[in-house]
């Protein structure tokens, strides 16, 4: 199925289901099964996850129940949960005097045991992480990796004793993210949210967005400065070196499965998946060519290749079933394998194996004696290839307004953008654009953006855009 904006929905349902990512028949709505492709997916992106926050983070797992006690304690917090929340309300026959919290996130299970934990100066910065998984009740159409009830989820979570050294952590996080996002060749905005869309007691909170083949925006995470909005509920304090109790100021960044949602919707074509080298299970397959009056045993000389190249680094998989090629062909297209191998009795005459590339289709072969080499070389310009497509569709779905006037009125998902725009940043502004014309503002850029113009609504002078568009 061609991937268009008018049947983007069942085009990616259709790819979940064929390249095997996930099973939706679970008896709950919304809690799917992770098959082992698309677990195996998930599994390298969290590694990519921990490499990169194992360098200064230590990694926690904390409990999956919150008591009801504890989750109240910040109000703004539980304002913006209360209607996702699943709660435990019994225990085998018996009603609890407490009631208990199916995690939606993890602040308020964590900041109690941070009480504890942080004393003195000497403790700070405190920085964890966890990958767990997180439950929200989730009331509209649900969608594999996009949204769904339980959440496959990473957070980190810092404290530190100044409101500066926590910003500090703002801008390593972003640093990290832009490292991992290379890893996944996934585009995406930076945008510091509206005060009514900001995560519940954040300070302020960065959004980070991607653009699906609809127009539309998906969020694939988010990066949040607390100030100390939850440290003074929760009594996070350390005594400073001069003997003064002071509460910390905390930062969080989380990302959810949603990450491999946009990876099928960004990269996948009409062939199916297309995986970027680094998160695949298996960045290359090889197939043998097999003929009746071959002179040399490719099956041996395929068995050979694979060693060759796992010995190597590589995740290879030898595809020596007994079918036809083009069946093979066919079913690694879909699952989105980068590069394919292909060794018939010729490509070992003539030294050589032979490739196709999943991202563009090109053909060609490889030498023999610069194997190694020159399947590394293909596999960085896929990235290459993958990236550049992926930040050019991003970049070209913005588009400009410069009044309330130029906004269409068409909601056919062919019509969308991505809008930029100028807004002067008051509220009554902001939600007369937003109630007006059914689009949600984004935010501003959190890397500050040159801009000249005037604010859509109330013509007022700016020199920072705003972003908006129809979210997923």
């Amino acid at each position: 199925m061609e991937k268009t904006a008018e049947n983007y929905n069942e085009w990616y349902l259709d790819i979940v289901e064929k390249a095997g990512l996930s099973d939706k028949r679970y008896p709950i709505k919304g809690m799917n099964v992770w098959t082992p492709y698309g677990w195996k997916i998930m599994r390298n992106i969290d590694t990519y996850i921990r490499e990169e926050f194992d360098k200064d983070h230590d990694e926690v797992s904390f409990p999956l129940l919150i008591p009801e006690t504890e989750f109240k304690k910040e109000k703004d917090h539980i304002k913006g949960f209360d209607s996702e929340v699943y709660w435990v309300t019994h225990a085998g026959l018996d009603e609890l005097d407490v009631r208990l919290v199916v995690r939606p996130t993890s602040e308020t299970a964590m900041y109690p045991m941070f009480s504890l934990w942080v004393r003195s100066h000497q403790d700070l910065p405190l920085r964890i992480y966890q990958i767990v998984n997180t439950f929200r009740y989730e009331t509209k159409q649900t969608r594999p990796f996009i949204r769904v009830r339980e959440i496959h989820f990473f957070e980190s979570h810092t404290c530190h004793d100044t409101e500066e050294d926590a910003q500090d952590q703002i801008e390593a996080d972003i640093e990290i993210l832009k490292s991992f996002m290379k890893k996944l060749c996934l585009p995406y905005y930076l945008l510091k949210r509206t005060d009514w869309d900001k995560f519940p007691g954040a300070h302020y909170t960065v959004g980070i967005d991607t653009v699906v083949p609809n127009l539309r925006t998906l969020q694939l995470g988010s990066i949040h400065h607390y100030r100390t909005n939850f440290s003074v509920p929760y009594d996070i304090t350390y005594e400073d070196e001069n003997g003064e109790h002071k509460h910390v100021h905390q930062t969080t960044f989380g990302m959810s499965e949603r990450l491999l949602g946009a990876i099928i919707s960004v990269h996948g074509d009409e062939k199916g998946l297309c995986l970027p080298p680094a998160i695949a299970p298996f960045q290359m397959v090889i197939i043998p060519i097999l003929g009746k009056n071959n002179t040399v045993d490719v099956s041996a000389e395929a068995k050979k290749l694979e060693s060759q190249l796992k010995h190597a680094g590589f995740r290879v998989k030898l595809d020596d079933r007994d079918v036809r090629p083009g069946s093979k062909y066919y079913d690694w297209e879909i699952k989105g394998v980068p590069l394919r191998l292909e060794l018939g009795a010729r490509d070992i005459e003539n030294g050589v194996v032979s490739f196709a590339r999943r991202d563009t289709g090109e053909k060609g072969a490889i030498d023999m004696k610069s194997l190694v080499p020159g399947i590394q070389l293909v596999l960085d310009d896929i990235i290459k290839n993958l990236t550049e497509k992926a930040w050019r569709f991003q970049m070209d779905a913005i588009t400009d307004l410069k009044s309330m006037d130029d906004v269409p009125k068409d909601t056919d998902d062919a019509k969308l953008h991505v809008y930029r725009f100028g807004w002067c940043g008051c509220p009554e502004c902001g939600h007369k654009f937003e109630d007006e014309h059914n689009i949600k503002i984004l935010g501003t850029p959190y890397i500050p953006e040159e801009y000249d113009g005037e604010c859509i609504v109330c013509g007022e002078k700016v020199t920072t855009p705003a972003y908006a568009a129809r979210t997923m």
